[in-house]
């Protein structure tokens, strides 16, 4: 089953008959569409397609499938405990089915094949794929969330399909789109329908695989920093689709598609569950979500690292959402004004590239094009940010021709918000790296302390005011601390002794990155809490919360008390 969250991050998992996963050391990216673009749309449309059912399972039709669906134990226990007409609730759940089935149309899957190669070719120089995880597993896919009835048949329906290994499925883990390309924490309800299965003995294991969609300039970039402005997105129609047909005409650079390590639920769970306890129970009345919904979130939740499958180990970090970490840290006058010189910036982002990779981060970074020749084209692809004049940088700043009378403040810091928080969602993609060494960072500049144990409870202080913001896995604080103190260690910003954590001469220049790069959150959270105390309303709706906060931080950012937009 390959599980897709909306921040370009996707999650695979199947049913095996083997509880060994492992991954080659050496990761190999191929393009695909180098061979595409040696073939014709047409041709590759009509390839053969002849899918196998997985490890010899098997073959079903629709119908078979949704028959198997309809007449298994537990719907009908279901249909009977709803106590009315059981005819009439046998016809509801097999509409529902209906809708929710699929019913392949090769003929439009050849016609999409046929549109997204074109449109692949003209977006982007490359799709870069890693198939090694892929190519140890069989896959399967899913995508859904609903209750009442309709919550039985999609349960029934998705583990009749784990269970047989029909069909790939697929589903977003996140939940929902990322407006600010940050990673969200992982919504574990489709991963518990999924796993359902094998708690209940169905299968013999179900093996997850993470996978990550990156790249390197992102189609929506503007109009995600307008929703996140409060602009309404644009209604989606025909006409809106020949409009927006020029961005065909644009540059998107490259996308790597990374099929992570293979993970065995039966491994993550081994030790942790006493299954006699159940063995008399029939499986279609297993009570897995009284019993072992807190078991699978623990084994699957903290066992699986969710933080490094979902980033660490399968993101590449661009050297543009570097170069965003650093302008963001610039003053605004000298990127609107005076322009920042590039040859600083080039020599910070080769300084920032040495630190992520001392921090263990993977780096979309071509080894076989100069230094300066890779940044000059990162700053060309995002001409839509920032531009490249008399050897230095500038933010875009966008004038419309057609307007006659100027400005008024507020629409100044809402045209240059745009730009800026377009930076700001290409700086988000490379936090993960930064987050837990950024804490410690923060928490030694706030307390100016330097003993351990002092620095170790304002470090989970932080953790806990940011728990929503980005991924942390329960109970492991301890090791992220320790980690924050590794790493930090590790590029020589302190020494760690016993009892103290010594900040180093060597160290200054890590620590205040470290500390700026999270001081926007920070900042924004005193925002929100500036304008708790000062509302008179204690109740307010969302549709009043949001426009005024955005208005109270514009106030601010013009009398230059804060550049909370960051």
């Amino acid at each position: 089953i390959l599980f897709f969250p909306d921040s370009n991050r996707l999650w695979a998992a199947h049913p095996t008959d083997s509880a060994t996963a492992s991954l080659k050391d050496e990761e190999e990216f191929t393009d695909i569409l180098e061979e595409r673009r040696r073939t014709t749309d047409l041709g590759y449309a009509l390839r053969t397609f002849n899918p196998q059912p997985y490890k010899g399972a098997p073959t079903l039709s629709t119908s078979d499938l949704n028959k198997a669906v309809l007449e298994s134990q537990y719907l009908c226990y279901i249909i009977k405990e709803t106590g009315s007409s059981v005819e009439k609730v046998k016809e509801d759940a097999s509409r529902i089915l209906k809708e929710m089935s699929h019913n392949l149309q090769l003929g439009f899957i050849r016609l999409m094949g046929y549109t997204l190669n074109k449109v692949f070719k003209r977006l982007y120089r490359s799709i870069y794929v890693n198939m090694e995880g892929l190519n140890m597993v069989g896959t399967q896919y899913t995508l859904i969330n609903c209750l009442t009835l309709y919550w039985a048949v999609l349960l029934e329906y998705v583990q009749t399909i784990v269970r047989t290994g029909y069909a790939p499925l697929e589903f977003y883990v996140e939940g929902f789109r990322s407006r600010t390309l940050k990673s969200l924490v992982p919504k574990l309800g489709m991963m518990d329908m999924v796993l359902e299965p094998y708690f209940k003995g169905e299968v013999f294991d179900i093996t997850l695989v993470p996978i990550s969609i990156s790249y390197d300039r992102v189609l929506e970039e503007s109009l995600l920093a307008l929703e996140l402005l409060g602009v309404p997105r644009p209604k989606e129609s025909i006409t809106g689709l020949f409009k927006a047909s020029g961005v065909l005409q644009e540059d998107y650079g490259c996308m790597h598609v990374n099929f992570g390590r293979p993970l065995s639920a039966r491994q993550l769970c081994e030790g942790k569950i006493n299954w006699s306890e159940y063995n008399l129970i029939p499986r279609y009345r297993f009570p897995f979500f009284s019993l072992f919904l807190p078991i699978s979130h623990m084994a699957v939740g903290t066992n699986m690292n969710i933080e490094y499958l979902l980033t660490k180990e399968g993101s590449l970090i661009s050297p543009w959402s570097l170069m965003a970490c650093l302008l963001l840290q610039t003053p605004f006058t000298t990127l609107t004004e005076e322009g920042l010189q590039w040859h600083q910036l080039t020599e910070k982002t080769l300084w920032l590239r040495k630190l992520v990779l001392d921090f263990g981060a993977r780096l979309n970074w071509p080894a076989h094009i100069p230094d300066s020749e890779v940044m000059s084209s990162t700053v060309a692809l995002h001409h839509s940010i920032v531009h490249h004049k008399e050897d230095r940088i500038y933010l875009v700043q966008d004038e419309d021709p057609a307007r006659q009378d100027p400005l008024s403040p507020e629409e100044g810091v809402m045209r240059m918000a745009v730009v800026v928080l377009m930076l700001v969602s290409y700086r988000n993609q490379a936090l993960h790296v930064f987050v837990r060494p950024g804490i410690l960072a923060t928490a030694i500049h706030i307390t100016k302390n330097t003993r351990k144990d002092e620095l170790f409870s304002f470090f989970c202080f932080l953790r806990d005011v940011f728990s929503n913001e980005f991924i942390f896995i329960p109970g492991r604080a301890v090791q992220d601390f320790e980690e924050a103190c590794s790493l930090l260690q590790k590029c020589g910003a302190v020494h760690i002794s016993q009892q103290e954590v010594t900040v180093l001469e060597t160290g200054l220049e890590v620590l205040s990155f470290l500390q700026k790069l999270l001081q926007p959150f920070l900042d924004s959270y005193q925002l929100m809490f500036r304008y708790l105390c000062e509302k008179e309303d204690h109740v307010f709706t969302e549709e009043q919360f949001l426009p005024d906060v955005r208005n109270l931080a514009t106030k601010l950012i013009l009398s230059g008390t804060t550049e909370c937009v960051k």
